[in-house]
């Protein structure tokens, strides 16, 4: 169908580019992805891993979603039935869904629902539960269990209801086009995106049936929660992805993401077929009282926003996120998105950077381009201690290992009858 691999890339580019999501309601999960309704099953991060090969938090929001959905009394029930079997686990990627950290995602839990109005497509992801004790980062008693309970019975019916009331849903697009102008890069900076979203629904949250108390809960936990937008920003980078994959053919990177053991990235030319390495550590600042030597090695469908070229590849646009996660200052950050610019071989017409000479954000991740260059993409992540029950511990950059992108190289050679020795 396509001459040669760049006149497919054009193709898959021109879908993303083309693609128009909408925040367009919150529903429970088992509602929106069918393989959650068969009995016990979960959908985690990264590519396929099974119970024995997961980290502590994966493990740790495993045991915290056996419990949330009553299939066990405490955690010791929980971890004997995980290792036993009876539980199904699913990467969220094969069902339209991402989920950050463990992303781990249960039938009970409400997940977010972008549509994308071009295409047709939908994505999923669970809610961000704000700080503290939370269960992305393989925490999963007491507050944990209390806080999802509140997701499940007052925060996605209220969402719902309010989304209910906005013709069409969010125009993404436009929220996240103002947002990357101030400030935001959407993996470790969503504060300007959170407070948008926070105003755009306040008036219908507020207009809403539900009781007065719960809408106040509601206002007050999206108020104090900065990063409640990533979430978002991850549906968004799904829905969009998948809309370049559905090319089926070039070079373009369409998923990268981590379990804890693997990295994994899909292309546009090989289909739902995974490139897997062992991943790295995340390397950057801890809070008080934790060291490099606490740090989980890397995990999470996160990465799904420099999949797309923000995140790590948007450094410059958020170069106060460079001390945060302990990358150096503002000629750092403008390094490390000039350094992205070699292995992207487009610009998103949709987020311009004011910090950047209103030069576009990076788009088009090609496996070529890794290769011969040797450079990985720059991640912005969170770091969560490596053993269960503790939570998050830090936050850093890390790299893909470079093995996965020359897998997948092989594998786009293969496709255009090219061999490889």
């Amino acid at each position: 169908m396509y001459e040669t691999i760049n006149e497919a890339n054009e193709a898959v580019l021109n879908e993303i580019k083309r693609a128009r999501p909408r925040l367009v309601d919150v529903r429970p999960a088992a509602d929106c992805i069918p393989v959650l309704r068969e009995g016990r099953t979960l959908l985690h991060a990264g590519p396929p891993s099974a119970w024995a090969d997961m980290t502590g938090p994966m493990q740790g929001a495993v045991l915290g979603a056996a419990m949330f959905e009553g299939w066990a009394r405490d955690a010791e029930e929980a971890e004997r039935l995980a290792a036993s079997g009876e539980i199904r686990f699913t990467p969220c990627h094969d069902h339209s869904a991402v989920g950050p950290m463990g992303g781990i995602t249960s039938a009970s839990m409400p997940v977010l629902v972008v549509l994308n109005e071009v295409q047709g497509n939908t994505a999923f992801c669970n809610l961000n539960e704000g700080i503290g004790k939370v269960m992305r980062f393989g925490a999963f008693e007491g507050e944990v269990q209390t806080r999802l309970a509140w997701m499940r019975d007052v925060l996605g019916p209220v969402l719902s209801q309010a989304l209910g009331m906005v013709p069409g849903g969010i125009d993404l697009s436009v929220l996240m086009a103002q947002a990357i102008t101030m400030g935001d890069e959407f993996h470790q900076r969503n504060i300007a995106a959170s407070a948008l979203l926070l105003k755009l629904l306040a008036p219908d949250i507020a207009a809403c049936e539900a009781s007065t108390q719960h809408k106040e809960e509601v206002l007050r936990f999206l108020g104090r929660t900065d990063q409640f937008f990533l979430n978002v920003a991850m549906a968004y980078c799904k829905c969009v992805m998948d809309a370049g994959a559905a090319i089926e053919a070039g070079s373009i990177v369409t998923a990268m993401t981590r379990n804890g053991r693997d990295f994994g990235i899909r292309v546009s030319g090989t289909g739902k077929r995974w490139f897997t390495a062992p991943v790295n550590t995340p390397a950057g600042l801890f809070f008080t009282g934790f060291s490099q030597d606490d740090a989980n090695p890397d995990i999470g469908d996160s990465a799904i926003t420099e999949t797309l070229g923000i995140g790590g590849a948007a450094m410059i646009a958020a170069p106060g996120v460079t001390r945060f996660v302990g990358a150096g200052g503002f000629s750092d950050a403008l390094e490390t998105s000039e350094e992205m610019r070699e292995i992207y071989v487009d610009s998103s017409p949709m987020f311009q950077i004011p910090t950047w000479d209103f030069q576009a954000a990076c788009l088009g991740l090609d496996v070529r381009r890794v290769v011969e260059t040797g450079i990985t993409p720059v991640i912005n992540t969170g770091i969560a201690h490596r053993k269960a029950g503790i939570g998050q511990v830090g936050a850093g950059t890390v790299r893909p290992p470079r093995g996965c992108f020359e897998k997948a190289l092989e594998a786009v050679a293969e496709t255009v009858g090219v061999a490889v020795d």
